[in-house]
């Protein structure tokens, strides 16, 4: 996912919540809860099966970050190093606990890292690893770039509350930039600045959102910008498929802002201008339940779900054992590899998610 080949609710939008402490119980949006569920659920399945045109259906990493800045931009309603406290805090200890037992397996097979293995701690760097375990750690770009998005807010929020369209407007050209002026270097940095600049205006898009510039802005001219956003990375993700050799937009960044840029719009506006809301959904209360769990466990989910399908590999290796598995389930099927993911998911959930209600300093529970 990302730029890399390569991200705790309650039913119903009108029960309340408490966010960070001290702050007054605010209402989950159902809308919001049920994009950042779908993510999850596509960088799932884009790990199981490696298809390059999942980006393209549901953008899930813009998606996250765009939520992320609408989050954000509420939060700085407080005092900017609270609200930066508090993200630190709930971010932190799940990260640690699943750092654990990768960082302890890659140490039990010899891996010996360097100093960068402070990363491990403040992933604010891509923390080092071994080739062997690199299918488990690759994934936390996501938490790397998000972290970064988070400290930068205060001033990022700032800049755009001076000039907001304009400000939304010139986020893509970082991009623009990294592509066509400047390469930067093939390293924990240049890999950073690249990961921001991708989603950049995604997150930005989050603050237009929360201050209701985007819910003013005519249709017609969201729509337009945002088809031809989406135009100008599909075009460029297919006119450079033999450079990349894929179309996959986790392998194109250039393409990935732009396609993410005009989806993630689109999806917001839906919600500003158009009051789109799925507030049916606690009348379907398992899919509810279920959305309410994603939202509560999200960076569980996110990071134990690589662990899960890897693990899942042995596992079906062994039904090959049993006759009557061999004969009646689908073992070569990647939709059965995917199903026993989610199984070994829901077990983490279970043994690990209460880390999150810790970390929110809330009581931990089994499932929210």
């Amino acid at each position: 996912m990302g730029a890399h080949s390569r991200g705790a609710a309650l039913p119903g939008p009108v029960r309340a919540v408490r966010g960070e402490e001290g702050a007054a119980p605010a209402a989950r949006d159902r809308y919001f809860d049920t994009l950042r569920a779908l993510a999850l659920v596509r960088v799932v399945a884009y790990h199981a099966f490696g298809w390059p045109w999942a980006g393209l259906v549901f953008p899930s990493m813009g998606i996250m970050f765009g939520l992320g800045g609408t989050l954000m931009a509420r939060s700085l309603r407080r005092p900017a190093a609270t609200v930066l406290r508090n993200r630190l805090r709930r971010l932190l200890p799940p990260f640690w606990c699943w750092g654990l037992f990768v960082v302890g397996a890659m140490l039990a097979r010899g891996w010996m890292p360097g100093w960068q293995i402070v990363y491990w701690v403040v992933p604010l760097g891509d923390p080092p690893g071994s080739a062997w375990g690199e299918q488990a750690w690759e994934i936390l770009w996501y938490l790397r770039t998000y972290l970064w998005f988070v400290l930068l807010s205060p001033l990022l929020l700032r800049v755009f509350r001076l000039a907001p369209v304009p400000v939304l407007l010139l986020s893509l050209a970082p991009i623009v930039a990294f592509q066509f002026l400047w390469q930067p270097p093939e390293n924990r940095f240049g890999t950073g600045l690249l990961d921001l600049a991708t989603y950049l205006f995604c997150w930005i898009l989050g603050f237009a959102h929360r201050d209701g510039v985007l819910g003013r802005v005519k249709p017609a001219a969201v729509v337009v910008l945002s088809l031809a956003a989406l135009a100008c990375g599909a075009w460029y993700a297919f006119a450079h498929r033999a450079e990349y050799g894929t179309y996959d937009l986790d392998d194109v960044p250039l393409a990935q802002a732009f396609w993410s840029a005009g989806f993630v719009t689109l999806l917001m506006y839906s919600k500003a201008r158009l009051g789109v809301d799925f507030s049916g959904l606690v009348r379907l209360r398992r899919l509810d339940r279920l959305v309410t769990v994603f939202n509560a466990r999200a960076v569980t989910v996110y990071l134990w779900h690589e662990l899960a399908l890897v693990l899942a590999v042995p596992l079906i290796d062994r039904c090959w054992d049993v006759p009557a598995f061999e004969a009646y389930l689908p073992l070569e099927s990647q939709w059965f590899l995917l199903g026993v993911g989610w199984v070994l998911i829901a077990v983490f959930v279970l043994l690990f998610g209460w880390v999150e209600d810790v970390a929110a300093r809330k009581r931990p529970r089994l499932l929210p």
